[in-house]
């Protein structure tokens, strides 16, 4: 977590949209509800966003890969991934293509994306 600790702690804005995904999944396995709140669009942004990775039935999230990074503009970028995790003992993975956008001051928000079950 050591790449995704200075975007996570606060201190530096995520460069690209690419960066901002993986630092998201890093504040999901260390259940940095905040940093998500903060990194989502707010049109988007769910109102029951609370994450506790030490709740028995949370799940514990086992790798992340990378499948396609596609910058469309200087404010939008789509980053599809495969996130691994496992619940009560049964492995799962969560395939996603999500849609990022560039705000007015330069940082990178998460703003939806597609499930996928390939």
């Amino acid at each position: 977590m050591e790449c995704c600790g200075r975007y996570i702690d606060g201190g530096a804005a995520a460069p690209t949209a690419l960066e901002l995904m993986r630092s998201r999944y890093s504040a999901y396995v260390l259940g940095e509800s905040q940093y998500l709140r903060n990194t989502w669009a707010p049109q988007t942004c769910p109102a029951d966003l609370d994450i506790d990775p030490a709740a028995p039935d949370a799940p514990r999230w086992l790798g992340l890969q990378i499948k396609r990074f596609a910058p469309l503009d200087t404010t939008h970028a789509e980053v599809e991934f495969v996130a691994r995790y496992k619940v009560g003992g049964r492995a799962h993975r969560l395939h996603e293509s999500s849609r990022f956008v560039r705000g007015d001051d330069g940082r990178w928000r998460y703003v939806d994306g597609d499930v996928s079950d390939r």
